[in-house]
């Protein structure tokens, strides 16, 4: 479990995800994507030991997509697609509805 800051980038073990953090909580959070824990995106990819998705988590997230719980207390935008799911705390991360531009004449 790890304190999320707004601003942070994390990136997936198990596939080629990357995320940024927009709306953090204050509280210890568990983010995993494609099942597995995320870690700091300054880690080297090297050093990061690679594992496939696990099933239930291999929706995939795509680049430019924000994705929120259902609370919206986490929301994160996806910087680098990759194959898992984004989950907190065990919950399955939404996409979240973009919003229309009002109409001009």
């Amino acid at each position: 479990m790890a304190v999320l800051k707004v601003g942070g980038r994390l990136k997936s073990s198990t596939c080629d995800g990357e995320v940024m953090v927009v709306v953090a909580p204050s509280d210890d959070t568990t983010l995993t994507c494609g099942g597995e824990p995320m870690v700091d995106s300054a880690i080297d990819s090297a050093d990061i030991s690679r594992t496939e998705p696990h099933a239930d988590h291999a929706v995939g997230i795509a680049i430019g997509k924000r994705y929120v719980t259902e609370a919206g207390d986490v929301e994160l935008l996806c910087v680098k697609a990759g194959a898992g799911s984004l989950a907190v705390n065990g919950a399955l991360m939404l996409l979240k509805d973009t919003k229309q531009l009002p109409k001009t004449d």
